[in-house]
């Protein structure tokens, strides 16, 4: 059980003009520690705000308040109190049935507007959260705003190099993708000789990948090993402060358990914890990592 909310120790300047703490709200994964890592690198005081049930129990080395999922007016009280005013959302969450989540009295007042949140794809729920927050009279950030370092450059990285034939998947799959992602379906697609054998949706790019390799166990998938590519890019209009497509090791391991010759990702549109930790996983997989160019729809999308 997550100890009760305490007031961190903030240290020195927190509270001076401009340097007031970065509320970081926490999913689970590693991506809040390294973001909250980049921000204190720079300089800044950070105070997370882990979710119970969601955020992993090593938010509890840095300054923290465990907050449940729902309590909207509990987590505004606790960012004002903090002097936060700058948030960045961050991390993985499942989407919460109604009945699962337990309300504090503000957000009972909002439970239309919350259930009118929920009945939709991602972008639309994330979206909405993202507006409660404006609302309110917080500044939503993005991962990639506090830590710029954890977007993927572009061209070919590591040591494999994607063949033709990979380049031919790569382009296919960012067709798919700009057809899928203004339906709010997923962001990523594993394509094998332009041929498009898996969706991303609601089980995210890990099951997906699981799929694929299952598919290949029993027959379904044909194809040589290694043939095929994972392709990630943000969905066209896609509010990257809230929802950025992240790729790591695990996602590696996936790729090279469904036989996958590599992974490929739009440039500056895809963020990491660690490039170089990524690519040695990868070289040692035997995967090409690609980062292509975005299109001009995804730039305007930034």
């Amino acid at each position: 059980m997550p100890p009760s909310p305490r007031r961190p120790d903030l240290g020195p300047g927190a509270g001076e003009p401009g340097g007031e703490p970065l509320a970081i709200i926490c999913g689970g994964g590693s991506f809040p520690l390294a973001v909250a890592a980049a921000a204190r690198r720079s300089g800044r005081q950070v105070v997370l705000f882990p979710l119970r049930g969601f955020a992993d129990p090593e938010v509890e080395r840095w300054p923290h308040v465990w907050v449940p999922i729902g309590r909207f007016g509990t987590l505004t009280a606790e960012l004002r109190r903090h002097g936060c005013r700058d948030v960045v959302m961050i991390g993985n969450v499942l989407r919460p049935r109604i009945r699962d989540i337990r309300l504090d009295w503000t957000t009972i007042r909002m439970f239309p507007r919350v259930f009118s949140m929920l009945r939709g794809g991602d972008d639309h729920l994330l979206t909405s959260i993202a507006r409660l927050f404006e609302e309110a009279g917080f500044r939503l950030l993005g991962a990639h705003e506090v830590a710029p370092e954890m977007l993927i450059p572009a061209g070919q990285l590591g040591a494999r190099v994607p063949s033709q034939e990979a380049l031919d998947d790569i382009a296919t799959g960012r067709s798919v993708l700009g057809v899928t992602g203004p339906l709010d379906i997923g962001q990523g697609v594993v394509v094998m000789n332009r041929h498009v054998v898996a969706l991303e949706a609601a089980e995210g790019t890990d099951l997906m990948l699981a799929r694929v390799a299952e598919l290949r166990a029993n027959g379904r998938i044909k194809m040589p090993t290694p043939c095929g590519v994972l392709v990630k890019r943000p969905k066209a209009g896609q509010d990257r402060r809230i929802d950025m497509p992240s790729l790591g090791p695990r996602t590696v391991e996936g790729a090279a358990r469904a036989g996958l010759a590599g992974i490929a990702v739009e440039a500056g549109g895809v963020i990491v914890t660690d490039v170089e930790a990524l690519l040695r996983a990868a070289d040692t997989a035997g995967l090409f990592i690609y980062a292509f160019a975005a299109d001009a729809a995804s730039e305007a999308a930034t």
